[in-house]
């Protein structure tokens, strides 16, 4: 899977890429202007009016692949194992005990403090909602 994810991210970085550059090089719609008193592109590689549609419809191509990469990889990113829990459940992580305050935390001079079970550690956790979210100094 992360090779296909890594070859739809080089495509999409190509794909970038390519339409700065190809937009970069063509003209604006007040460049026509200038052609209609002597200074056009005729003389250019495609010729009066064939540069217009080679590079917009090489332009709009590679929009169209950017596109479709970035719902690849939007897809590809959202999918998770069906026995998806947190992060924490995943990783198996043990319960931290508190710090120590005062003259416990000096070393050698009190026990060492006990390892207190997870669920008495932490009052359980309610969401802040209103004025409680405001930091306080």
């Amino acid at each position: 899977m992360t090779v296909l994810l890594t070859i739809v991210l080089a495509v999409q970085m190509l794909a970038a890429l390519g339409m700065i550059g190809l937009i970069l090089v063509q003209h604006g719609k007040g460049a026509d202007m200038g052609a209609a008193f002597g200074s056009g592109s005729s003389g250019s590689l495609f010729g009066a009016s064939g540069s217009a549609n080679f590079l917009s419809r090489t332009t709009a191509v590679l929009a169209g692949v950017f596109f479709a990469c970035t719902l690849a990889l939007a897809y590809f990113g959202n999918l998770r194992p069906a026995d998806s829990g947190s992060v924490l459940e995943r990783a198996g992580a043990p319960a931290v005990a508190p710090a120590a305050s005062g003259a416990a935390a000096i070393p050698g001079t009190a026990a060492p403090v006990a390892a207190v079970p997870a669920s008495a550690a932490l009052p359980p956790a309610t969401p802040a909602s209103g004025a409680a979210q405001i930091p306080t100094k």
